[in-house]
């Protein structure tokens, strides 16, 4: 029997780089939010449930204006986030309850395809943690503190990472709880979580594998990603 699905979609985030008053998440590609997007594979896919994270205040509008408006029948529980990224995904992952996998994936990703969904799943079902992404195509230089290139690793070797990250239930949950115990401590480190893998790494020490997403699976972030995304779509 097939294990339970669920994902955590994040529409929680300020936007701050995009210079709109509309979040990101809610800006119109077409004639629909950015989120639909990524949300409409999620409804059409196997995954059988999502939880859909929204910012401070929200939950009523993105219950109306997006659950109900789209029929999108899978968005079982909409919570608020928090302050900080990781803060948002803790919440969402404690609206999770059962076992089987949970994938976490930015709003702002609209070009999410279920053939990386299937590719996500199969690695998940074997490894317990994996992250999707792809090569870089540029040549990476690591800086020093004074802004001068150190190193330079083997860009065969180096990844541009993704969403959606898709972990055990189990180990999410676990990763997640130990970050918040451990979350002031990190900080004193000068640890910064950047992103779901990096929390299963550094506080369970366990193996993430890295999964072939797509180069259109991009993040939109500044208004130049919005052009680049209307393109995509008239392709």
């Amino acid at each position: 029997m097939e294990e339970r699905t669920v994902a955590v979609v994040l529409a929680a985030g300020a936007g701050k780089r995009m210079r709109s008053d509309v979040q990101k998440q809610y800006l119109l590609l077409r004639d629909k939010p950015v989120i639909y997007y990524a949300l409409k594979t999620f409804q059409d896919s196997f995954i059988d449930e999502i939880v859909l994270v929204v910012g401070h205040g929200e939950t009523e509008y993105c219950r109306r204006e997006i659950a109900e408006k789209y029929h999108f029948s899978k968005i079982t529980q909409i919570v608020e986030g928090g302050k900080e990224r990781y803060h948002s995904v803790a919440n969402g992952l404690k609206a999770v309850k059962g076992e089987g996998y949970v994938f976490i994936h930015d709003g702002a990703r609209p070009f999410l395809t279920e053939e990386i969904l299937l590719r996500a799943y199969d690695a998940v079902k074997e490894y317990h943690a994996c992250v999707v992404g792809m090569p870089v195509k540029d040549t990476i230089k690591i800086a020093d503190e004074k802004g001068f290139a150190r190193m330079t690793p083997n860009r065969e070797l180096v990844w541009q990472v993704q969403t959606p990250q898709v972990f055990s239930i189990a180990l999410a949950k676990e990763a997640y709880e130990t970050l918040l115990i451990k979350e002031e401590e990190l900080k004193i480190q000068g640890i910064s979580i950047t992103d779901d893998a990096m929390v299963v790494e550094t506080l369970l020490n366990h193996p993430v594998k890295l999964v072939e997403g797509s180069y259109e699976n991009m993040k939109i972030t500044t208004p130049e990603d919005l052009n680049i995304a209307r393109s995509f779509l008239k392709e």
